[in-house]
């Protein structure tokens, strides 16, 4: 039998019983089996959005051009390549299951979850995620700031570098940054876990982590004002609200002769940079400088 119709017949299992004993003695199963055990070690690429996926057809295109130039002395090796091409190929397209949701400076996102439960993102914020797993596992990695809208169910995770957030069904907010870690709850019962602290969290709680110290407090809103285009602030150093003010509008702010450890309470609006600018500087008595569409300096006395 030609090797060809034999290697058809062993990807088929149609070998009769001494085809299959021959084939097992040649050099040929040696070499396919080989290759078969290897595509079994492939993963899954992390393609979440169309942009992941214009890159792969890019880099195919240049790497088909190269492939192109190989001479195919036998055809047993092209049928076998084949087989790993159409293997990999399913394993990054359809066995794709970590999911991979980012924002920009100046952007906010809503996404559904697989339960039906719903993440709000903040600027420069980012969520992971699996999918497949979601029905024994619902766990969300945060990096930055979310809101969340849990159904009801079986636990559900937060996980972020500070600390984890635990809830069955429930109302909240969580933020992840620099030396800051907030949770707030908006409704039923949160559960929040740090290397510092553990707190069980009701309505209207907030549970803080500055710089290393723990503070508890109530809050007075419903939502995170966030979500209503407007940044709000309790008794935190200037330089939160800096940074935050950057990321919404996509700047950099330069302090000149200005405390960014000064405390401040209240907020700005999102869409209007001057608005917000005035907002954050004639509180605290200083004053600002538009130099450039991304750049502003705040002046001291």
């Amino acid at each position: 039998m030609d090797k060809e119709d034999l290697l058809k017949k062993w990807l088929n299992d149609t070998l009769s019983d001494a085809e299959k004993e021959a084939f097992l003695q040649s050099d040929e199963y040696v070499f396919y089996e080989d290759i078969i055990n290897s595509a079994h070690h492939f993963k899954a690429a992390n393609f979440s959005n169309p942009d992941d996926f214009e890159t792969f057809k890019a880099k195919y295109k240049y790497q088909d051009r190269k492939v192109k130039q190989l001479k195919w002395f036998n055809p047993l090796v092209r049928i076998a390549s084949m087989v790993i091409i159409a293997l990999g190929l399913y394993l990054v397209f359809f066995n794709n299951s970590q999911i991979n949701i980012k924002t920009l400076a100046n952007q906010q996102k809503t996404i559904e979850l697989p339960d039906a439960s719903k993440v709000v993102l903040n600027a420069k914020s980012q969520i992971t995620f699996n999918k497949s797993d979601w029905n024994k596992h619902r766990k969300v990695q945060l990096d930055g700031e979310a809101y969340f809208k849990v159904h009801k169910g079986n636990v559900f995770d937060v996980i972020t570098t500070d600390g984890k957030v635990t809830v069955v069904g429930t109302q909240f907010n969580v933020k992840q940054r620099k030396d800051y870690f907030e949770v707030i709850c908006f409704e039923g019962v949160v559960k929040v876990t740090s290397q510092s602290i553990s707190k069980t969290l009701y309505a209207n709680d907030t549970y803080r982590i500055l710089n290393g110290a723990f503070s508890g407090r109530k809050t007075t809103y419903l939502l995170p004002q966030w979500t209503n285009n407007k940044s709000s602030f309790e008794s935190v150093p200037f330089k939160e609200v800096i940074a935050e003010l950057e990321r919404q509008y996509d700047i950099e702010i330069v302090l000149k002769q200005v405390d960014e450890y000064r405390i401040f309470t209240g907020g700005f609006v999102h869409g209007n940079i001057k608005n917000a600018l005035m907002s954050i500087t004639q509180p605290m008595d200083l004053t600002y400088e538009i130099i450039t569409a991304n750049q502003v300096v705040i002046h001291g006395n």
